[in-house]
């Protein structure tokens, strides 16, 4: 029998090392590359910043041996916050545009839904990605509600994190291209972030006892992610039944965000990462097809309803609410009730038919 010592892997001292480190010193070390990784991101004008850099950080800690975990509480409160930032921002306005173009938001939002749950579908079949996951993973916008929801129903939180957010990219990027072939936004700055802003006592509070209120009620009405869909839910009556104002300071906002990411990164480990490198081409594929037919789609809404193709565009866009806000206020000629109103009719019903849907793909992968 061979008893000579087992040489170590090539990432085993790095793992040795974090893991041996005290639990206050691998926060630090974890709040500092966060920084590093979201101030980079910023720079790079890349959207969702203040989350993908953390959730990188805690990915390059927790596949490095990192043993701390962001607190149950703090992981709630910061679904809440995330919440209470969606409600905060539909309008009534949306409403109005709604009703008036239905049936052309209907068809659009059935159409993209239907694509993107082929492609988790043809993805789950060919056992590229596990259970559900694809399904999740390829749903089309609100990244963060569906990254919140995926664990809620069995599916591997970390890899629908890995498809939403490379989307978010790269959506985000061609998006950013597309606008500027038709609007010249070179002279357009955008203004800085004041992360200190005077706070409204009254609107925080507000904001706060929503959450507090909404996640209770998601926990007693046993709702999936009940902490981000109760608050939503609450936040969104609130707000607009009885107009109170709400105030989401971007300090608060970035320690939430950080949260939610810092705690998807850290469940990461080696093989996950190692399986998602394997399945990557795939990912890519399906993200490039979904944004070939919402071009498309795009395309007919324009030619046939006369909408401008920017409009027509960056409402059908399947990234984030917030990441096509910021491109639509920079290409200012655009209709941006239109492309919010969209986005937001796009989002609700994923949230409503999502889990429907899952299960429907869940049980016809198995048959």
């Amino acid at each position: 029998m061979d008893s000579s010592p087992k040489q170590p892997s090539p990432g085993q001292p790095a793992v040795e090392r974090m893991a041996r480190m005290r639990k206050p010193w691998q926060w630090l070390a974890l709040l500092v590359i966060s920084v590093l990784f979201a101030g980079a991101l910023e720079l790079a004008a890349l959207p969702a910043a203040l989350l993908i850099g953390p959730m990188l950080a805690a990915i390059v800690a927790g596949t490095n041996g990192a043993t701390v975990r962001v607190p149950r509480l703090l992981f709630g409160s910061a679904q809440a916050i995330v919440g209470g930032l969606i409600a905060a921002s539909i309008s009534a306005d949306i409403f109005r545009v709604f009703y008036a173009e239905w049936p052309l938001f209907l068809g659009a939002v059935t159409a993209t839904v239907a694509a993107s749950s082929l492609l988790g579908w043809l993805i789950s079949r060919w056992r590229i990605l596990p259970g559900t996951t694809a399904v999740w993973g390829s749903s089309p916008g609100a990244a963060t509600a569906m990254v919140l929801m995926a664990g809620a129903f069995g599916a591997d939180q970390r890899l629908v994190a890995f498809m939403q957010y490379l989307r978010v990219i790269f959506v985000s990027m061609t998006a950013a291209i597309v606008a500027k072939m038709w609007v010249e936004t070179s002279g357009v700055e955008i203004p800085p972030i004041i992360w200190f802003p005077p706070i409204d006592a009254q609107a925080l509070a507000a904001t706060i006892g929503i959450a507090l209120v909404g996640g209770l009620a998601g926990k007693l009405c046993r709702l999936p992610s009940p902490s981000f869909l109760g608050t939503f839910i609450f936040g969104a009556l609130i707000h607009l039944g009885l107009g109170v104002p709400m105030q989401l300071p971007p300090w608060l906002l970035a320690v939430s965000y950080a949260m939610v990411g810092w705690s998807i990164g850290l469940n990461f480990t080696r093989p996950i990462l190692r399986h998602a490198t394997r399945a990557l081409p795939q990912i890519v594929a399906s993200i490039v097809a979904l944004i070939a037919f919402c071009g498309g789609l795009a395309f007919m809404i324009s030619h046939l309803l006369g909408i401008d193709p920017l409009t027509a565009y960056l409402a059908t866009s399947p990234g984030g609410m917030d990441s096509v806000a910021i491109i639509a206020a920079a290409a200012q000629n655009v209709d941006i009730s239109f492309i919010m109103a969209l986005q937001s009719a796009r989002f609700l019903i994923v949230l409503l038919v999502g889990p429907s849907i899952a299960r429907l793909v869940a049980r016809a992968v198995k048959e």
